[in-house]
Formats: C-alpha cells, structure tokens, sequence
C-alpha cells in the first residue's frame, strides 16, 4: 500500500480552501431588488405568479430541499408567503409560474393559510418590506411545517437542522 506524503506547507492552504457554498438567484429580480409586478398578490396590483429561481451547492448528505418565502419586515414573528417541502435533493430550482412540483415535493400552508405561492401585499403605510427566499438543504426526506405556525417558528425549527441554506431577498412597498 502506498501513501501520499503532504507536505506541511501545504496543509493550511487545503484546509482554508472553503467548501461551496449553497446560492439562490432569480431571474425575475436581483438580490435586495424590487419584486416585479408579475410575483406581487392580486390585491396590490400583481398577477401572483411566482419568481423562477435557482439554486447549487447543496452539501453532501442532503436527502431533500425546502423553499421558504417570509416577509421578514412584520414583526415580530414574520409572515410566510410560501413553503415547499421535500423538494428531491438534485432539484436544482423551479419555473417561473410553476405548476407542478417534482415527486414528493409539496406546498405548506403558508401563514395565509393557502397551500400555493402568496405575493408580496404590505399593508398600505408600513413601508419597504423584505421578502427572503430561503433554500434549506435537509438531512431528512420529509420535512413536516405544523399547520399555522409562524414563520420565525418555520425558519428557526429548519435552521436548527439544515445542513445549509441560501438566501435571495426582494422587496416591496405600498
């Protein structure tokens, strides 16, 4: 058996070389933009259609995705628009408008209550709204979100167990 000698020098540099690290993008909008007219909810002038979005660099071990979508500027829970578990881990984003999931993925009820993509709709008044769209790579294949619960609850129960995540905020105001 032969082994590979490391020289000393070189050890450091291989160990400060950082893992890739997971990302999200969308096509419709770039990062801390505004969210376009097509993605915002009915009542406030849009068509309710979700972004396109892509995402790399889930790490070795994720059995599955999960895509959250929070208004992070109600406070002082936070507002889910949209939550989709068990995307299958090689999922690697989703259409523009999209209108079926990959097998087994599925859509939470969000706190509307809605089982589907919700736009942004800031009440009139409140000012810029944050909108995260935040990829969760999971070690387990199903992920459960209990019915109802708040979105700081959903984001804090996955960041306790994602292997790791990635975020894409947009914004809004009325």
């Amino acid at each position: 058996m032969r082994f590979r000698t490391i020289r000393a020098a070189a050890l450091p540099a291989m160990l400060a070389t950082p893992a890739a690290a997971m990302s999200i993008a969308s096509a419709d909008f770039p990062d801390g933009a505004a969210i376009p007219a097509a993605q915002i909810y009915p009542r406030c002038g849009g068509q309710n259609v979700s972004p396109g979005l892509s995402w790399s660099g889930a790490p070795a071990g994720t059995k599955s995705l999960v895509l959250t979508m929070i208004d992070v500027s109600v406070k002082p829970s936070g507002w889910s628009h949209w939550i989709v578990v068990d995307l299958p881990s090689g999922t690697t984003g989703l259409s523009r408008g999209v209108a079926s999931l990959p097998a087994p993925a599925k859509v939470a009820s969000s706190n509307f209550g809605d089982p589907y993509y919700d736009g942004p709709c800031p009440p009139n008044g409140t000012g810029l709204h944050r909108y995260a769209f935040t990829i969760w790579a999971m070690p387990v294949a199903t992920t459960a979100i209990a019915p109802g619960a708040k979105a700081d609850e959903v984001a804090a129960t996955l960041a306790k167990t994602a292997l790791a995540h990635a975020v894409l905020t947009g914004t809004a105001t009325r």
